[in-house]
């Protein structure tokens, strides 16, 4: 059986809310109004530079180095509040690890703070290889990025799986087959599409 990659967030755990109280203490002390949960959502998925980047502009503002290590600091101190497993996402990794599948994680988020979340949340044990958005010089949608995990893991070849159209387009760099996952942040065209865990697990088994 083909080893499986997971994105983080919005594939496997809803973090929204953290990072939205993060962004929302750093904005509103600029004298900005505060971020709603669904334009955090939306600006997920590329590092937490480009987020600021797009949420300070949402407010007519400019993001600033400044910021960033604001950020950073507020949010990666204890970004385990709010933030859970989707339904259904751990007995899933379970069952594809009870059927010999190789696990991995690439996330964009940092490494650090990836698994701190990992940890705090008893995902760690799934995972045969977990790259985090500083641990090569590249990020989703590089396909290196995704190539990196494939690297720790020993395998070739591998399923993706994500919330993002970054996870599709790392994943068709290296002609890996993908499932999107609908209940995430993102939007995408894909082949292959899951709307609950359980789909997500037939997804999987029809690809092999």
């Amino acid at each position: 059986m083909r080893a499986v990659v997971f994105d983080l967030d919005g594939t496997l755990i809803d973090s929204a809310p953290d990072i939205a109280a993060a962004l929302n203490r750093i904005i509103t002390a600029e004298g900005h109004a505060p971020l709603t949960l669904a334009e955090v959502s939306s600006a997920i998925g590329d590092g937490a530079k480009v987020m600021l980047e797009r949420t300070f502009a949402a407010r007519g503002a400019v993001a600033e180095p400044r910021h960033l290590a604001a950020f950073d600091t507020e949010y990666h101190a204890n970004p385990v509040r709010e933030t859970m497993c989707y339904p259904g996402i751990e007995e899933a990794l379970a069952t594809l690890k009870g059927q010999g599948r190789q696990l991995g994680l690439c996330t964009n988020k940092r490494l650090d703070s990836t698994l701190s979340i990992l940890d705090t949340l008893g995902l760690t044990k799934y995972f045969a290889a977990i790259i985090g958005g500083n641990s090569t010089p590249y990020k989703k949608p590089d396909p290196r990025h995704l190539a990196a995990a494939l690297a720790e893991m020993e395998v070739s070849s591998a399923i993706m799986v994500g919330d993002h159209h970054n996870d599709l387009a790392a994943a068709a760099g290296l002609r890996l087959d993908a499932v999107f996952v609908t209940w995430g942040y993102g939007v995408a065209d894909a082949t292959h599409v899951a709307s609950t865990a359980q789909e997500l697990l037939l997804r999987i088994a029809e690809i092999g």
